[in-house]
Formats: C-alpha cells, structure tokens, sequence
C-alpha cells in the first residue's frame, strides 16, 4: 500500500510544480502582451525605439524601452523568458503521464466508445500532441501568416476536430486534459521552436555586427499573440477534470470549442484597452452567452455509464482485481451504504446534481473501478464523507483497508 501513497505523493507534487511554473508562465506572457500594447513613442525620438513606457511596482519606478529589431549593440546581459515556457510543459506532461498513463485503464480509454488496448490509448494520446505541432506549424508557414484571422479560424477549426476526434477513443475527463495538452504543446513549441531561435538570429547578428532582419521579430510576435489567445482556454481545460457537469457531458467538446471563443473574446478586450483603442465592453455580452451556451450544452446529455449497463458489463482487469478478493462484499456494504447516496447516476442527497468529480460508486464495477481512490479518501484518510455527513464508523474504514490491502 505504500506504493498508492507514494504515487499519490508525486502526483501531488508535480500537479503542484505544475501549477507554479504555469503561473510563472501565463504571468510573465500576459505582462509582455499588456506592455507591448501599451508603449508609448519615445519622447526624446532615440534611434530604434519603437516605444517606451514608465511604470510603478513595489515602491520603484521603471523605465522600459521596445527596440523595434534591436539596439544599436549587443547589452552585456539579457534574461530569456523561456524556462517558464518549457517547465510547465514538462510538469504537465510528467502529470499526463501519472494520472492518464499510469492510470490508463481508469480514466484514459473509454471502452463503451472503443475497443481499445492501455497501451493503444497511450500511443494516440502520445502521438497526437506531436501530429497538432506540426499541422498548426505547417498552416503558419503556408502564408496564412498573413492572414492571421483566417489562421485563427483555422486553429480553432482543427482544435474542435482534435476534441471530436478524442471524444471517439477516450474518458470525458481525458478529452478535456488532451485537449488542454494539444493546445499547450502548440504553444510551449511556438517558443521552442520559433521564438527562440529567431531571437537567437537576431542576437547572433548584433554580436557579429550585422544588422538583424524585421521578420524574425515579425513571426515571433505572430506565435506570441496565438499564445495570448489560448492561454484563458488551456487553464479552463486543466481545470476541468473537478467538474464533472464539463467533462461528462456528451458534448464536451463543444464545451471545449465555447470556452476557445470565450479566451478570444475575454483577451480582445484587455488586449485592446491595454493598447488605449477603447474598451469594447460588447466582449463581456459575448463571453457571457457563450458561458450559457456551454452551460446548457452541459445539461444535454451524459457520458456516464448507465447503471444498467456497469450491472452486465464484464469487469476490466483491475476492477476484477480488486473485486475477486473476499473482502470486497464487506467493503461494497460500508461503501454503498455510506457513499452511494451522493456518488450515485442520480443523486439522492439535496443539494446534489452529479455525482462529486464525476465519480459513481453504485454497482460492484463502479466500487471495484475506484477502489484506490476510495482507499485514499475512505481508508487512510478521513476525507470522506466530508465532515462525515454520513457517520462512517472508524471499523468501518477499517474494512476498506483490509480489502485494498488483500487485493494487493
């Protein structure tokens, strides 16, 4: 049992890795965009700046200054914002990894929509962050860049095609994480990628003593302001696994498409404010009806697993493993008894619409299937019931313990 703590353990503290390297991220690009729109011509017309702003924070004054390609020289120190980028990909991914992967026969592959193995599940998970990049990469480079309305049409068109296409294959809770995950490789690749070697090239001809070309500033900028615009989405979508009414749905990808158009709409407006164009408060109208829109999208239909249907089904793997020991009927009595009324297809507690986190333990499947997050939340900790609302008796945990432990 030790082995359940200590991956519960490092799942907590990567989550928490990366939820910091994404603030350190999204603060640092949201900063950059609101002060590029907001710089100012210079007032003293020096050579090269295309703006400059003065701004307050902490009890100090700042004086910022935009080369439009680059200074006249190469300064003797420059901080790269990259890391940021490139730590909170690679904390997401390690994540992906210990809940989806590890945990792929649970909350990865849906076998009601196919008939697929764990591992055949993992590899389209794999292969389709790497696939986005590089459609996404090819349509930038078509031209398009200078069409930049079309290609926006065309990112969202192929993200609402990656949400169909993983609703097909996999859990709700999994299309809504890989759709978070498609969009945040195309954007930490957009760094990696493009952004940063262009910046190199301009920095590699200052030191070498040509003058940089405009368009690699041009093509970073273009990259830039695509991250700007999915990053309001992305957070949504990590977010989304907590609430069962946006990823059980059977429209959850179309959930996913009206939260893109929301991070347009909530973005345009900051972006144009911060660029002193005005403040299009009809952007606020728009962001609220496609808030509703997805509301109502969320109470349309669900992906749960009748009850009926977990009564015939034959058991996976590891809920048989879980259900074939002894004591999974004296667990199946403490836990029907003490968490069904919530964790149920329909709720019979007040106040309950769905089930909490989307998680139903009614039958002997849906028990057997969650068996080691009921160990964590029922077992070893007295998480559940919260408050105890329900009087789970201190034997009773017990019991729960002694049939995690048999099934190994």
């Amino acid at each position: 049992m030790l082995g359940i703590i200590f991956l519960d353990w490092l799942e907590f503290a990567v989550r928490w890795l990366h939820v910091i390297t994404a603030i350190a991220w999204i603060g640092s690009s949201f900063y950059f965009i609101a002060l590029d729109l907001g710089l100012r011509p210079s007032a003293e017309k020096r050579e090269g700046v295309g703006g400059e702003a003065w701004q307050v924070h902490g009890g100090g004054f700042y004086f910022i200054q935009k080369y439009l390609v680059s200074p006249a020289r190469m300064p003797s120190e420059l901080t790269w914002f990259k890391w940021e980028s490139y730590s909170t990909w690679l904390s997401g991914a390690a994540l992906l990894m210990l809940v989806y992967w590890a945990g792929a026969e649970m909350y990865l592959v849906d076998p009601a929509k196919a008939e697929i193995g764990t591992w055949t599940g993992i590899a389209i998970s794999a292969a389709s962050l790497t696939i986005g990049w590089i459609v996404y990469d090819f349509l930038c480079k078509s031209g398009l860049a200078e069409k930049p309305t079309l290609l926006m049409v065309l990112l969202f068109a192929l993200l609402m095609a990656m949400g169909w296409g993983y609703n097909e294959v996999f859990t709700g809770r999994a299309v809504m994480l890989h759709l978070g995950a498609f969009t945040a490789t195309i954007m930490t690749a957009n760094v990696f990628f493009i952004i940063m070697p262009n910046q190199r090239i301009v920095v590699k001809d200052l030191v070498e003593g040509r003058t940089p070309d405009a368009k690699y500033g041009k093509i970073a900028k273009l990259r830039s302001t695509h991250n700007n615009y999915l990053t309001l989405p992305v957070i949504f979508l990590m977010l989304s696994n907590h609430y069962p009414l946006a990823f059980a749905s059977s429209y959850n990808w179309v959930i996913a498409g009206l939260v893109f158009l929301m991070g347009v709409t909530i973005r345009h407006f900051f972006n144009t404010h911060h660029a002193h164009k005005g403040n299009p408060w009809w952007t606020w109208l728009v962001t609220a009806l496609l808030f509703l829109g997805a509301v109502w999208l969320s109470t349309l239909g669900t992906q749960a697993e009748s009850y009926e249907q977990s009564e015939a089904r034959a058991l996976t793997p590891h809920e048989a493993r879980y259900a074939s020991v002894p004591e999974f009927e004296d667990a199946l009595w403490v836990v029907q008894g003490r968490c069904s009324m919530c964790h149920a297809r329909e709720p019979g507690w007040e106040g309950i619409a769905t089930a909490p986190k989307g998680v139903v333990l009614e039958t002997p499947a849906d028990i057997a299937g969650e068996a080691r997050r009921i160990y964590m939340h029922a077992g070893i900790t007295d998480a559940m019931p919260p408050a105890n609302i329900t009087y789970m008796e201190p034997e009773e945990r017990a019991i729960i313990r002694a049939w995690i432990e048999a099934a190994g």
